[in-house]
């Protein structure tokens, strides 16, 4: 018998309370429930799921998106002893939502810049990229970002004018910003200042688009840094063999990183 999303989600409450998670910062919290992930099938396009927008729970099958939002959700409950279905679920369409509201398609989330500048806003997450290396090493993201509205077709909702005309508005505000990021050729360099349990979108020079793959941070026993993520169809969830710096080098369509940090509560 298939183990339901609640189930799944009170498991995690329960390691987390028998193991006292809570007295831990945020970071090392968002670690701790990334692993027990490890091993949870790949799903493509988790969300895209009836002609309505709705919260979509699903623990069972993840993406790189949904893996690590439904990890920074938990933490976040575990961080502040909540632990219902109810609060997660609460926590869950916060994160992933503009300011926190589910007000259709639009409203979602879709572009990772988009996501961690929003949830900056909401003082869930605090963009660190700028931290972590100086200004005249970071890149700035091509603008437009565009890449949803100029592929229409691969998109079932944008079939839908109003989502296509909102997505477009959404989408012209986002390229008005300057969207740093540290160039992968760097990484070794400044890589002692990313922390276990970062939240990473791995930037792209892929035409109008900022992100194409996002991961959490993990520092191994010997101090490697690599990458708890979901990896892509036919994989599970699982921390790269690949150091990330060798990770990056391997996919040339990486550019390289925004890095985001979970704000302590």
């Amino acid at each position: 018998m298939a183990i339901d999303d609640e189930t799944i989600c009170n498991e995690k409450f329960r390691f987390s309370i028998s193991d006292t998670l809570y007295k831990n910062p945020i970071n090392k919290i968002i670690i701790e429930i990334g692993k027990s992930f490890i091993g949870t099938p790949y799903i493509a396009n988790s969300l895209e799921a009836g002609d309505e927008e709705k919260l979509v729970v699903n623990l069972r099958a993840l993406d790189c998106v949904s893996f690590y939002e439904n990890t920074l959700a938990i933490a976040r409950c575990v961080k502040k002893q909540k632990y219902t279905f109810e609060n997660y679920k609460k926590e869950l369409e916060q994160i992933r939502y503009r300011n926190g509201k589910i007000e259709g398609y639009w409203s979602r989330l879709h572009y990772t810049s988009d996501y961690f500048f929003n949830n900056q806003e909401k003082g869930i997450l605090k963009i660190v990229t700028p931290q972590i290396a100086p200004n005249d090493i970071l890149l700035k993201i091509p603008t437009p970002l565009d890449f949803m509205t100029t592929h229409r077709d691969q998109y079932i909702h944008l079939k839908e004018n109003k989502n296509f005309v909102n997505m477009l508005v959404i989408e012209d505000m986002i390229s008005r910003r300057r969207i740093a990021y540290l160039p992968k050729i760097e990484l070794k360099e400044y890589e002692s200042k990313i922390e276990s349990g970062d939240i990473l979108g791995i930037t792209t020079n892929i035409k109008g688009l900022d992100v194409t793959h996002t991961g959490i941070a993990y520092r191994d026993e010997k101090g490697i840094l690599k990458l708890l993520h979901a990896p892509n169809v036919g994989q599970k969830v699982k921390i790269s063999e690949q150091s990330l710096s060798e990770y990056l080098k391997s996919n040339s369509k990486f550019t390289g990183l925004i890095i985001a940090r979970a704000e302590n509560l």
